[in-house]
């Protein structure tokens, strides 16, 4: 598999799917008519200007951040495409101000919320004490709060469609991976379920953050723990982004098919199988920026 297939990339959005390589963006979506609309950008990298965050675990954490911001910039264009509105984009303080209470909904569920709950569970059962048993147990109810809420939104009629966007654009870039033609019908034989995947990314996150977290000493106040782990999220996302390269690299070899099992059966939760009008939307937006991109994907 050519090295450059690895930094073409995708998430699907509301009746559509953003495609990225590493300097152009297309997000494709079938609009009410039936249309299929697409839109392109060409990307500015602050590690052009920054040399040092291409470095592993610098680029994982610049990784998330961009990755977060291209993402709603995304959601916004296709949710005023599929709705058959025309609002303008979201202004660069919207964004931030989305960017923030994002972030400030997952420190509290992911973060704050297991540890308070944690450290309740410590004051009443002696097996909770003690670094590891602390930890571990704080590291068992944030992976229990992620699946009840993947859980709970696909109930959501809407989030449900996204799920089966999702799976298309996994289809496409396996076809992609693949060397076949980017058609319908290639990409339809393909499983939704893609080892480099941003679900397996948040899996990888929360278990190497019971590792990290149990180095903290235990004789901190709730507030310095809370503080310090909050400190921690880049460095083991950073860390984590460059486990997820690896797997991905090696996927095909024994040990590595088996470490990358949990992450798929995650994706489970977030993909549904695509119909064929999905499909062709998600090959819509790979075939968009394969052609900005030169082909390359360099």
């Amino acid at each position: 598999m050519k090295a450059h297939l690895h930094k073409i990339g995708g998430q699907a959005v509301i009746e559509g799917v953003m495609m990225r390589a590493p300097r152009v963006m297309t997000v494709a979506v079938r609009r009410p008519t039936g249309e299929i609309v697409v839109k392109a950008d060409r990307l500015k990298l602050l590690s052009d200007r920054f040399s040092v965050l291409k470095l592993p675990f610098f680029r994982g954490t610049v990784s998330l951040f961009g990755t977060m911001l291209l993402g709603i910039r995304a959601l916004n264009y296709s949710a005023q495409q599929a709705l058959d509105e025309d609002e303008g984009e979201i202004g660069p303080w919207a964004m931030a101000g989305t960017v923030v209470l994002a972030f400030g909904l997952a420190i509290f569920l992911f973060l704050l919320l297991p540890l308070w709950v944690t450290r309740w569970l410590e004051g009443h059962y002696l097996w909770v004490s003690g670094r590891w048993g602390f930890n571990l147990v704080d590291g068992l109810l944030r992976l229990l709060v992620f699946f009840l809420y993947l859980i709970a939104i696909t109930f959501m009629k809407d989030v449900r469609r996204i799920f089966q966007y999702h799976g298309a654009e996994h289809k496409t870039i396996y076809a992609l991976e693949s060397g076949e033609e980017l058609t319908v019908s290639s990409a339809r034989k393909y499983s939704p379920l893609h080892p480099r995947c941003g679900t397996s990314f948040l899996l990888i996150v929360m278990v190497l953050a019971i590792l990290v977290f149990a180095q903290i000493p235990q004789f901190w106040p709730f507030w310095a723990k809370a503080l310090s782990r909050i400190v921690l999220i880049p460095l083991i996302a950073g860390a984590s982004y460059e486990l997820l390269k690896i797997g991905d690299r090696y996927r095909d070899k024994g040990l590595f098919r088996i470490l990358l099992i949990p992450g798929l059966f995650l994706q489970r939760l977030t993909t549904r199988e695509p119909s064929d009008d999905q499909i062709e939307v998600a090959l819509t937006a790979l075939k968009e920026v394969l052609a900005l991109q030169g082909g390359s994907g360099e």
